[in-house]
């Protein structure tokens, strides 16, 4: 199995992360503005990572703030609330007022949290975490081929150049310059 590429005749890059990695959380800053650099004809997209049932809980929450249309909106709040506020997500609670805080009611996040949109998102997101032979995170697919950690870079800076390096090589694959 493979990350499928949603646009016909584009480059697609996927990061797979999940929220509470502190290594995903330090190579956001590195990513962003390498991603808002990214040519046209690459589609950039995040895909959580499930290698255990804590690590579904983070993917529900990732599609459901997807479903919701407010991904765009939290995703960095959210990282944030993680690693510099403790948030704890398995808490109710804390839960609770950080979904207020950010204008999202509660019902409404977990009625779509229990979809069976957001369930089938999860199942698919552990598949592809399987067929990737995923051993840890952060890691970049390229067209659903290709993989980059930040180990086979050697650093964060590393990762992207590969990446860039995968993305030059699939580009020339579909008959592009």
């Amino acid at each position: 199995m493979s990350l499928s590429v949603d646009v016909a005749g584009t480059v697609e890059v996927g990061e797979v992360c999940w929220y509470r990695c502190p290594h995903c959380y330090n190579l956001e800053p590195v990513l962003e503005p390498w991603v808002k650099k990214l040519p046209a004809d690459v589609h950039f997209r995040r895909i959580p990572a499930v290698l255990s049932d804590t690590w579904a809980v983070d993917a529900a929450i990732f599609y459901t703030f997807e479903a919701m249309g407010v991904l765009d909106k939290v995703h960095k709040p959210f990282f944030d609330a993680i690693h510099k506020d403790r948030l704890v997500v398995t808490s109710e609670p804390a839960m609770t007022e950080w979904l207020k805080k950010h204008g999202i009611e509660r019902k409404k996040f977990d009625d779509t949290y229990k979809s069976m949109g957001v369930q089938t998102n999860v199942k698919r997101a552990a598949l592809l975490s399987s067929a990737y032979q995923l051993e840890g995170v952060p890691m970049l697919a390229v067209q659903g081929k290709y993989t980059v950690s930040a180990d086979q870079g050697g650093s964060q800076a590393g990762m992207i150049a590969n990446t860039n390096y995968l993305i030059d090589m699939v580009r020339k694959g579909l008959g592009k310059k």
